[in-house]
């Protein structure tokens, strides 16, 4: 199995390959550049992999939520690499990819992901794992403001992962119990491949046409400007 994953949903732009067992990772946080850099970073890692595009089963995408232009611009560069090399897509979820890092960092098997949504909102979703060892969601993802989420479902155990629990520190206090992972603040595409090798062993794989982000939250409210 050969798998190329890439996400450009967080103010990071991450690219990794698995190659028979073997992982290569890059993490870069370089807010507003990811249509810059994701290009060369794939080519770097086909590169130390020795691989060309065509020899690739599929490509894994961060399909949010996150950015709204950061998550078009991962899926975009997934289709147009797809396309290119006749591959089909896989995309995987910006908030279980934390949640997995936590595991593959602290062995957590508990935890709550929130990704700052800016507007005072955060992207949040609840995590446990599973017997084969991912991050199977508890909970729906949704969009609010930190004082509206739903009770916590994981007990003492769990970790939060994510810039929502940074940014938004004082309104998550409630949440004390739960325990921080500082080096888990953005989604790596490394934690993408991992969720993504039962799906390609299933099948689940789709053509590059059939990739969609997914934002969560679908509609953002404009004020006027007095006098506009």
């Amino acid at each position: 199995m050969k798998l190329l994953a890439l996400d450009t949903s967080t103010e990071a732009c991450s690219v990794a390959l698995y190659q028979d067992g073997a992982v290569f990772a890059l993490d870069e946080v370089c807010p507003q550049q990811h249509s810059k850099r994701v290009l060369p970073m794939v080519q770097q890692a086909l590169a130390t992999a020795e691989l060309r595009l065509q020899d690739l089963d599929g490509i894994v995408f961060g399909r949010g939520p996150g950015s709204f232009t950061g998550v078009r611009i991962g899926v975009g560069v997934c289709q147009g690499l797809a396309f290119g090399a006749d591959l089909p897509v896989f995309g995987v979820s910006t908030l279980a990819a934390m949640a997995q890092a936590a595991h593959r960092l602290h062995q957590a098997t508990a935890v709550v992901a929130a990704i700052d949504a800016r507007m005072a909102e955060v992207y949040f979703a609840q995590y446990q794992l599973s017997a084969a060892g991912l991050m199977l969601p508890i909970s729906d993802e949704i969009a609010r403001k930190p004082t509206e989420l739903p009770a916590c479902l994981v007990d003492g155990s769990g970790f939060a992962v994510g810039t929502g629990f940074v940014t938004y520190a004082s309104q998550f206090s409630a949440w004390a119990k739960l325990t921080p992972c500082p080096d888990v603040l953005y989604p790596s595409a490394q934690d993408m491949l991992a969720l993504a090798q039962p799906a390609w062993q299933a099948g689940q794989f789709i053509a590059a046409e059939l990739a969609e982000p997914i934002y969560v939250r679908d509609e953002v409210t404009w004020q006027k400007l007095p006098g506009r």
